[in-house]
Order: C-alpha cells, then sequence, then structure tokens
C-alpha cells in the first residue's frame, strides 16, 4: 500500500471524526465557496455556500442527535443553530453515504445525490423552451431565499416558493391560482428529526372569505382556524396589530398570499410551524443569545387536536409533564416522548379480554376530561346498560353517562384528545376507560389502591436500592472475572454428531448491537404466528415491533440446523461491516442459552422472487422497474467484489435472497454462506460446496472452485429470470424439457430472443434495450469464467444507452443445459456437470466433495 493512499485515508478518517464532533455545524470544518452553485460548484460534505452579506449558510447538518445527513439553510450570524429551510427531509442521508454526496445543478434542476450518485431529490422542473442549461445557477440570498435562475431576472425555482416549516420575512404565504401551488409549512417529527410531522399550516382555500384565514390541520382534522383577514387583522385572532411589523394581503385572479416584513431590518425573526402543533413569532435577543416568542397559536398546547395522541392526556394545570398516558397505558414510542414529541400517543400493556373467557375487563374512572372526540351514542335506560353495552363491543375502549344530559357515549378502537380540566371547570366530564381485569387490584377501589401506592412505593425504592446494591456488587465480581476472555462464546452440535464445538466470536469482531432476548420476546409477541414472515433451512424469520415502531425482520436459527450456526457467526463477523444501499443491513444480534437470532432491516415487500413468479404480483414490476432492479443488484455485487473493505463472494446469490423495500428497490440478502477473500484473490476452494440448484455456476458445482465470476453466473441467471418471469429450475419448455438457460439459448442462436420476455412486457418494453439484457444475461452464464464480465464490466454494460446487440461481445453456450432424452430420466449437460446430492428446488444445498 502506497504512503501517499494512507495519508489520505487517514487524513479522511481524521476529518471524519472531526465532523461527528462538530457541534452540528457542517461549516466548522468545510469551506466557503461564495453565494451560487452551478457548473463546477456544488456543496459538498466539506463546502458550503453563504450569501452576500453573511446572514445565512447553506449546506449539510445532522440536528440534534441525529446521524443521518440533511441539507439546508441556516442563520449565519447567530450562535444557536437555527434551520429555516431542508431539502430532503422524507430522503435522508447516512454517515456511509456522505464522503460522495452531492448538492448541485444539474441539467437545469437542482438535485441531491447520495454517496451512489443517485438522485435522492430534486427540484423537478419540465422545461418547455429550450435555453443553455450550463448557464442556470442557484443562489443563497442575504433574505434566506434559494434561487434557481438561468439569468438574474428569470427564476426557475425558489425555495420560499417551497418552504419547509418556516414563514421567513420578504416571503409569500399562500397559493398561486395558475400553477396551484401552495405554501405549507409542515412541523418536524421532532426536535431532532426534520422530516414532516403531523401539523401543517396552511391558508384556507375551503371558504371564500374577502380575506382568506388560515388553518392549523392534525394530518386531516382542523383544530384552529384564523377567521378572514380584515385589512388590520384576522377576526378569530385577538391580537392587536404589531407596529414592529408590516403585513400585506393580495387577492387577485393569479394568487392569494400573506406576507410580512420588519419596518427594522436589522432584526432578526421567523415564524414556525413548531413540533407541538402551535405556530411561533421568534424573535433572536442579543442579550440573553436565544429566541424570545412573543406570539403563540393557539395558545395552549392542549387545544392542539390530539396533541397527546391516542389514550394520552393532555394536562397544563397540575402535571409535571404536559403528556401523560392514560392507567394501564404506555407511550407507543419513548424516544419521542423524550424529545417532547407526543403524537404517537400510548399503547396498552396488557390486552383487553373481550370473549367469554377468563375475568372480564373492567373501567378505569377519570373526573373533569374533556370529553374525547369521535364519539358514538348508545340508547339505553341507565348507566349499568350503558357499561354493559361497551364491554358487549370488542371495539369499545370506553364510555361516558349522563354528563350534562349526553345520554350514553361510546368510544371505539381510540380515545383522541383527551384533556384534564381543573376541578373548578363546570365543563369537565366523567368517563370510563376500559382496562383489562389484571390492571385492577382485586376487591379494591382506586382510591384504595392509590393510598397503598403510596406508602408501597417508598419502602419499594428502599428495598429495591438494597437489592440492586447486592446484585451490582455480584456483577462487578462477576464480570471482572470474566472479563479476561474477551470473547461471546456458544457452543453448537457439529455437523458430524460429534459432540459440542465452541465457537467464539471476539467482541472486536462484532460491529451491530446485541439485544435482548426479553425484547424480541416482546417485540415478537412471543414469536407468534401472527409475526411469522416464512421459514428457510437455518429457520422461522419473524416481523418485530421494537421501541420506536421501528419494524425489524428476526431470523431465528433452528436448533438442528448446524449449517445455519455457521451462517450466524459468518454474519454477525462479517456482514455487519458492509454498508451499501443495495444490501440488506444486519442491525443486531441475540444469544441466549440455545437461541441464536440476527436482526435485519425490515423489508416490507419480501423477497424479489414473490413478485416476477406471481401471476398477479409481477404486473407491478413494469419493464422500467425491472431495470432498475437489475441495475441495483449489479452496484450490490461491485460493492462486494470491489468497493468493501472486504473483498466477498456471495456464493447464493438468486431471487429469493434478493428483497424489496418500499419502493421496490432490491437489497442483497442472506450472506450466511458468503466467503471473504484476501487482498486482490478473486478464486479460492472449498471442501464443501453450498449454494441452490439452478444458480451454482459448473466449476464451483464440479471442482468446489469459487469466485467472483461465481457469483456473475448466478447473476446471469437472475437477470434472465427478471427478464422472462421465469424460473430456470423446474421449468419445461415443450417438448425439449429445457431449463431456462436452454431456452435462452435456442432462441438467442435462432434471432427469437424477444419470446423469452414476459408477454406482460412486451407493450412497455424497448426491443434494443431488452435483447442488450438478454446478451449480458448470456454473457454471465458461459461456461468458461475466464469469459464472463466481471462486475464493473457489467456496470459498464448496464449504464451505457450506447450498449446495444451491436456493440456487445456474442456469447458463447451457457453452461447447465440440461435435457430428458425420450421418456427416460437421463440427463446430459453441456459442462457433464454431476448433480448428485443437489436437489430440483430453490433450497440451499451442501455437497460433501472428497479432495
Amino acid at each position: 500500500m502506497s504512503p501517499l493512499f494512507v495519508f489520505l485515508f487517514v487524513l479522511s478518517f481524521s476529518s471524519l471524526i472531526n465532523l461527528s464532533k462538530s457541534n452540528n455545524f457542517t461549516s466548522q470544518n468545510s469551506s466557503i465557496i461564495g453565494n451560487t452553485i452551478g457548473g463546477n460548484k456544488w456543496i459538498s460534505i466539506a463546502s458550503t455556500i453563504v450569501s452576500s452579506s453573511g446572514n445565512f449558510e447553506m449546506g449539510f447538518f445532522t440536528p440534534g442527535n441525529n446521524s443521518n445527513y440533511y441539507i439546508g439553510i441556516w442563520y449565519k450570524k447567530i450562535s444557536k443553530q437555527t434551520i429555516i429551510w431542508v431539502a430532503n427531509r422524507e430522503t435522508p442521508i447516512s454517515i456511509y453515504e456522505m464522503d460522495f454526496a452531492q448538492f448541485k445543478v444539474d441539467n437545469g434542476n437542482l438535485v441531491l445525490t447520495n454517496g451512489t450518485r443517485h438522485i435522492i431529490w430534486s427540484t423537478n422542473i419540465n422545461y418547455t423552451t429550450n435555453f443553455n442549461n450550463s448557464q442556470v445557477v442557484a443562489t443563497l440570498y442575504d433574505d434566506g431565499n434559494l434561487i434557481l435562475s438561468n439569468n438574474s431576472t428569470n427564476h426557475l425555482w425558489t425555495s420560499f416558493d417551497h418552504p419547509s416549516h418556516t414563514f421567513m420575512p420578504g416571503s409569500k404565504f399562500g397559493y398561486d391560482k395558475r400553477t396551484r401551488l401552495k405554501q405549507v409549512l409542515t412541523s418536524w417529527k421532532n426536535a431532532n428529526d426534520p422530516s414532516p410531522g403531523p401539523f401543517t399550516h396552511e391558508v384556507d382555500m375551503e371558504n371564500k372569505y374577502i380575506g382568506q384565514g388560515v388553518n392549523m390541520w392534525n394530518h386531516s382534522v382542523v383544530y384552529w382556524n384564523s377567521g378572514p383577514w380584515t385589512g388590520n387583522n384576522f377576526t378569530g385572532v385577538p391580537y392587536q396589530p404589531n407596529p414592529m411589523f408590516n403585513y400585506t394581503y393580495v387577492n387577485n385572479e393569479d394568487e392569494v398570499y400573506y406576507m410580512y416584513n420588519f419596518f427594522n431590518p436589522s432584526l432578526i425573526s421567523n415564524f414556525i410551524m413548531d413540533v407541538n402543533g402551535q405556530t411561533k413569532q421568534l424573535l433572536w435577543m442579543d442579550s440573553t443569545n436565544d429566541w424570545n416568542v412573543f406570539y403563540t397559536d393557539p395558545k395552549q398546547v392542549c387545544d392542539v387536536y390530539s396533541y397527546c395522541g391516542s389514550f394520552g392526556i393532555c394536562n397544563e394545570v397540575n402535571s409535571t409533564s404536559t403528556c401523560d398516558c392514560l392507567s394501564g397505558f404506555k407511550p407507543k414510542f419513548e424516544k419521542d416522548w423524550k424529545l417532547s414529541s407526543f403524537s404517537s400517543g400510548c399503547m396498552r400493556k396488557t390486552s383487553l379480554n373481550c370473549g367469554d373467557f377468563g375475568e372480564k375487563d373492567r373501567f378505569w374512572r377519570y373526573k373533569n376530561m374533556r370529553l374525547p372526540t369521535n364519539n358514538e351514542s348508545l340508547r339505553v335506560g341507565n348507566e349499568v346498560e350503558c357499561e354493559n353495552g361497551c364491554l358487549e363491543d370488542c371495539d369499545c375502549v370506553g364510555y361516558a353517562y349522563g354528563n350534562g344530559n349526553i345520554g350514553c357515549l361510546i368510544w371505539k378502537r381510540e380515545m383522541l384528545n383527551l384533556q384534564q380540566l381543573a376541578q373548578d371547570n363546570v365543563n369537565g366530564s366523567t368517563i370510563y376507560v376500559r382496562l383489562a381485569s389484571s390492571e385492577f387490584s382485586s376487591n379494591q377501589d382506586q382510591k384504595q389502591t392509590s393510598t397503598k401506592l403510596k406508602i408501597a412505593i417508598p419502602i419499594g425504592v428502599i428495598a429495591a436500592l438494597l437489592i440492586l446494591s447486592c446484585f451490582f456488587i455480584y456483577y462487578r465480581k462477576r464480570r471482572n472475572s470474566k472479563v479476561k476472555e474477551g470473547s461471546t462464546k456458544f457452543h453448537r452440535q457439529n455437523t458430524e454428531g460429534e459432540g459440542l464445538e465452541l465457537i467464539d466470536i471476539q467482541d472486536d469482531d462484532i460491529e451491530v448491537p446485541f439485544f435482548s432476548f426479553e425484547s424480541i420476546l416482546v417485540a415478537t409477541d412471543d414469536f407468534s404466528e401472527q409475526n411469522k414472515l416464512g421459514q428457510g433451512g437455518f429457520g422461522p424469520v419473524y416481523k418485530g415491533i421494537f421501541s420506536g415502531g421501528r419494524e425489524i425482520a428476526l431470523k431465528r436459527l433452528s436448533s438442528h440446523s448446524g449449517q445455519g450456526i455457521n451462517e450466524f457467526k459468518n454474519e454477525v463477523m462479517l456482514i455487519a461491516r458492509l454498508q451499501h444501499r443495495n444490501l440488506v443491513r444486519l442491525l443486531g444480534y441475540c444469544i441466549q442459552s440455545s437461541e441464536k437470532i440476527l436482526l435485519y432491516e425490515y423489508m416490507a415487500n419480501k423477497s424479489l422472487d414473490t413478485f416476477i413468479f406471481d401471476r398477479k404480483r409481477s404486473a407491478i414490476l413494469d419493464w422500467r422497474k425491472r431495470i432498475e432492479i437489475i441495475e441495483g443488484i449489479a452496484k450490490g455485487l461491485l460493492y462486494l467484489h470491489h468497493d468493501s473493505r472486504l473483498r466477498i463472494i456471495h456464493r447464493d446469490l438468486k431471487t429469493s435472497n434478493i428483497l424489496l423495500d418500499e419502493e421496490l428497490n432490491p437489497k442483497i440478502s442472506d450472506f450466511g454462506l458468503a466467503r471473504v477473500v484476501e487482498g486482490k484473490i478473486t478464486q479460492a476452494n472449498t471442501n464443501k460446496v453450498v449454494g441452490t440448484y439452478g444458480y451454482m455456476a459448473p466449476e464451483y458445482a464440479i471442482d468446489g472452485l469459487f469466485s467472483i465470476k461465481s457469483d456473475v453466473f448466478s447473476f446471469g441467471i437472475v437477470i434472465l429470470e427478471i427478464i422472462s418471469g421465469r424460473r430456470n429450475t423446474g421449468f419445461f419448455h415443450q417438448e425439449e424439457a429445457s431449463n431456462l438457460l436452454g431456452l435462452a439459448w435456442r432462441l438467442w442462436t435462432e434471432d427469437k430472443s424477444m419470446d423469452l420476455v414476459d408477454q406482460k412486457l412486451h407493450e412497455s418494453c424497448n426491443k434494443e434495450e431488452a435483447i442488450k439484457l438478454i446478451n449480458i444475461g448470456l454473457l454471465c452464464v458461459q461456461e468458461d469464467p475466464k469469459d464472463r464480465p466481471n462486475t464493473s464490466n457489467i456496470i459498464m454494460m448496464l449504464g451505457s444507452e450506447n450498449s446495444n446487440i451491436i456493440s456487445l461481445p456474442r456469447p458463447n453456450q451457457p453452461a447447465f443445459m440440461t435435457r430428458k432424452c425420450g421418456n427416460n430420466n437421463n440427463t446430459t449437460s453441456s459442462s457433464n456437470a454431476k448433480s448428485d446430492g443437489v436437489s430440483n428446488n430453490q433450497l440451499t444445498v451442501t455437497i460433501e466433495m472428497g479432495r
């Protein structure tokens, strides 16, 4: 390794460490490149732009303890980082992709590309007239507005027209009647997450007042309206015009909007849609070095609809916290609540019992409450009938009776907009919340329970502290006695059945967190069948929901799978080090007794084979999406073979090991059979052949030789399966009993390759593009590994628009063209491959080879 390479590596690594300590300001480690981007100037992790007078700065930032990166604009001259605009609120960039991320002008648009040069955010301007795109620049002005233009007067796009959560002085807040573009302020999810939250603020276009008012929404519910504009103020806002501001209202045939400016331009102020659902006017105070709030609506946070979420109580009277959960409930997302973002609400600690067995549910009483919304009425004669009516309905979660002659009201599924009112508030009502019987102490009412708790809690705390102290001393002694071992050890039954083999995973090798088995039991509901996603040779896969609502897939190792234990060790020690958008991420692991569990990011659409081989679901994957999937798999392979810290050979690439995320982006998974080869070595051998019939390269199946070219062979099969919608194995075509490779080769030699393409794609696909992909697929499955292209060449062939059937090399005959002769069971192959011990199915197999 050259000294120059070592120097550059150390320099970049040191910069990354310094960046993580920069208190969220990218600019502290960045160079300023002026106030414009365009041409050969763009914003990267190492650069920012600053407005001409230094009022505002634009670059990459990480809010709070969030590890993701966003492109945004913030105040330059104040000490407290205050973001006024964010571009990629819904598409953050991870720290692993930041080295090559760029915010730039491309083809007349502002675009944000991630580490793999994919566009994840764009201004999406469709031009109707031609002009010189090379002259398009984006300029950050001293009012905080980012303007994309091709000259000083022709504004193509502005950030003021597309606000995030801030309404800036001098910007318009309204609606363009021609383009139907509306300015909407959307809250952050929480103080550390700028992704869109539930609260929005926008002009009311439903009521055609002389002067339109403005609304605040919690999703689809309006909880505040200003009333119409009178010319001086809004009728629903009890504030006098502020002499600091100059308000403007415009309503003509083209647009309707509001605007405000300061009479004193030296003042620093903005108007935000806050994370708590309130709008606030802020003024920067140099004396306190902080923002001063001098206007808020609604005045009380409890007036924000469902501020505390489902089953949450808002209490601004006598509570240490504005939001609390009802008894028998707990915060749904604990992390959000710690950041004072309560809209996710609460969830039950114990499920209700709706049936004829077990103890019946009971009701907990709450006095002086604001009645929740979304109630239904029951026609009953008394309160007992009201209570029984709720108990008989499995969806009923609570009731109220006789409060102000309301009769019987019930609530189904959830209670929203709960508020604890003061004792002297005449509008308070009594409600009864349904809980499992186990939430109550037998033969005790609520008052007695509360009194005993007041006595028991201090005694319990003292006892608990004593027990914890003893446990801590014991734990320290036990930990000190084991610290020298330096590894996590577990036993497995070896594959020969010769007793127990000890396997060590060194602590330094583990780069993902350990999950407790108890947390996994909670997340999967004790591995319930309802949460089971599938079954493999290694064991079952489950869906788990962890704190914060994060969905994770769990692979639970079967105690009967010797191969599965090797997979476990391999993935924990190896795959956790790999980070690429086209690889499924390993998020953690668990070892407890005989339980060995791997935790992955959850893929909502499961695997690729569930789409392309399904008659109905395959229609979802149009031609363009299939090409994107092929390209994504190729990029993942390129990373494994060439770009990652380790050179990885997957050895089991197949459509069932390609998972699809919510946007149908492909991610290579299941690295249990993967192998690492050192340095520039591209080939190795093994005495044990593992893989899947129909995807294994001939040199691997026969001689145990595996290489990056054996992965390329598998990739060629995957390409042909994606294009044709047919499996390579278990496939018979008319009388020839040929597999998919045999059919593809025959159609190629007869110049009928389009017959291989899935019939559903014929109308949408490009013929030259289809033939090019078939050509690439056949190049990948050639019998001699030396003839197959490597992954970097495949990327070039896939990405080049000029790569067609004429310019690409012509393939040689593929391997494994099995055929049946007559009605007997004899088979032949172009490579005379042995098929002993390999089953004709989609299961991963192991073949012991004598060497």
